[in-house]
């Protein structure tokens, strides 16, 4: 039985759940509660700027108590189990709490031991993720230390938060080789489970120049499946199952698996036919497809979506705006278009902020400039912008 009931329920604390939870304080709504259990909050797009030795670690965290949005009830404990029929959400250390609506959005789960060896190995011989508040210090430090022989850059198959993290690290360590005129020496490796460097072709085609330019030997169609870390090699597997293939390295990135967290896959929420077991939502009004008072946005949900901050910015007004017509007794009609973007470092101080929905297609949002190429008025955006975007008006609601 529920210890305590609340109007709106939101599960979890990180970019969409505060962002949900400042914006239904604005629309007036008095009864919401946020379930973290998390005393830090991350700004996580900055780990790989972290990573390139281009942001200090530090500007990307502060306390969650700063970022709750005033008026919110925070529940400092962590859900383990959503029962959509009794309406309740069952807590970790005991008792539940019951709703009228659910909104979900635990994050996304980082599968370091789907590859083995490598949890184990992060931070010691060269090896590092900036999937890692932890690590991505370590990165830096070994790209520093990496004069010659080769370096591997990983992106895994499936869905992961910030797709274009793991080769935006590989640019930025390889111009900074550049800089300091090693990079003839080193063997740079980039291997990513697609067919093409990026999704988007108007992208692709800028990435495959950017690619070239640094010597990187791409990878097609493959990923890490294990880590040696004693003896510095990595496994590389074809997504087809046609073999495998082993690279040495002096330093490696390598970016875990992802999946929904395991609590959502066990749950009726998640898709029975979806292995990765994210919440089951309608792709434009994000409501549950069988609990209509059930919601979801963020990289937990199913909605087909590159999971980034930038999509979250777009989807959060459609939830709220969705979620209070329903508690007027209306149908929902705000509909997400799947925008996401992604801000491509491609250089240690330009970026190319590539932007598009659901139907694959470049959706540049600011006016005159031409985005689709890389920039130099970008980069700043991506360090000095999008953070205060993101801590000055994302989380309170007004962006």
């Amino acid at each position: 039985m529920a210890t305590q009931h609340h109007r709106i329920v939101i599960i979890g604390g990180g970019t969409a759940g505060i962002t949900v939870a400042a914006r239904l304080r604005r629309a007036g709504e008095r009864d919401v509660a946020v379930l973290d259990p998390s005393e830090r909050h991350y700004y996580q797009p900055l780990w790989t700027l972290v990573g390139g030795g281009r942001a200090p670690l530090a500007q990307s965290v502060r306390s969650q108590a700063s970022v709750m949005p005033k008026g919110v009830r925070w529940i400092r404990r962590a859900a383990l189990a959503v029962d959509p029929e009794a309406q309740e959400v069952t807590l970790d250390g005991g008792g539940a709490v019951s709703y009228d609506q659910l909104v979900v959005c635990p994050g996304i789960q980082l599968d370091w031991d789907r590859i083995p060896g490598l949890e184990a190995g992060l931070g010691k011989n060269g090896l590092s993720s900036n999937y890692s508040f932890q690590h991505a210090p370590a990165t830096w430090r070994f790209i520093r230390e990496t004069r010659s022989g080769s370096a591997v850059f990983s992106m895994p198959a499936g869905a992961i938060k910030c797709g274009g993290a793991p080769q935006k690290i590989a640019y930025l360590a390889a111009d900074y080789w550049r800089e300091q005129g090693v990079l003839d020496k080193i063997d740079v490796h980039l291997v990513i489970p697609g067919a093409a460097i990026f999704g988007v072709p108007e992208f692709a085609r800028v990435l495959d120049g950017v690619v070239r330019r640094y010597g990187i030997k791409v990878h097609y169609g493959s990923e890490v499946t294990e880590v040696r870390p004693d003896a510095r090699e990595l496994v590389v597997t074809a997504v087809d199952g046609s073999g495998t293939t082993t690279l040495p390295y002096d330093m490696a990135h390598l970016v875990p698996p992802q999946s929904a967290p395991d609590w959502i896959k066990r749950s009726p929420l998640a898709g029975a036919d979806d292995p990765a077991g994210y919440v089951e939502i309608d792709k434009h009004t994000m409501r549950h497809v069988r609990y209509p008072n059930v919601w979801a946005l963020g990289d937990a949900g199913s909605s087909p979506n590159s999971k980034t901050g930038a999509a979250v910015r777009k989807q959060a007004p459609v939830v709220v705006e969705n979620l209070l017509a329903v508690l007027d007794g209306r149908e929902p009609t705000a509909g997400y278009q799947g925008y996401s973007s992604c801000p491509l470092t491609t250089a240690r101080n330009r970026m190319l902020l590539a932007e598009f929905d659901y139907s694959g297609r470049p959706t540049p949002s600011i006016p005159v400039i031409d985005t689709v190429r890389e920039r130099a008025d970008m980069w700043y955006l991506k360090r000095h912008g999008l953070p205060f975007l993101y801590w000055n008006l994302m989380l309170r609601g007004l962006a």
